[in-house]
């Protein structure tokens, strides 16, 4: 029972540990190496990038690596990456082209729809149902 009990300890600590945070401006290679989508060869690249200073932000980290894009990014914050501390948010320039674009393409189509019900009705053509 006291076996169960350490090795029950043993592996939530070591699930912890895995899933704990490794910030690319602290973390060693083989820390960067623990985190899933980073192997030696982008560890390596990492590091390299960070004798140069170290990365600001996520947008920094982005532009300052080779590799990594918007799509990796969310990967790797996903699996614990963080860039001083930090998740990663998307990246926010290309939600408001969109969200502007989405309301570029929407306003069109509300103002054709309000000069369609704007139309006056057909004029009468003077008859009527009568006959004479």
């Amino acid at each position: 029972m006291f076996a169960r009990l350490i090795a029950g300890l043993v592996a939530l600590i070591w699930s912890a540990m895995a899933l704990a945070a490794v910030d690319v401006n602290k973390g060693s290679a083989a820390d960067l190496d623990s985190v899933k989508g980073i192997g030696p060869a982008m560890s390596s690249r990492i590091l390299e990038e960070r004798k140069n200073g170290q990365f600001k932000d996520w947008t920094d980290f982005i532009s300052r690596v080779k590799g990594i894009g918007d799509a990796s990014a969310t990967k790797l914050s996903a699996q614990g990456l963080t860039v001083n501390g930090g998740s990663y948010q998307g990246d926010a320039t290309k939600v408001a082209k969109h969200s502007k674009a989405s309301k570029a393409d929407a306003k069109p189509a509300a103002v054709k729809d309000s000069k369609a019900s704007a139309k006056p009705a057909p004029a009468p053509s003077g008859k009527t149902g009568a006959s004479s």
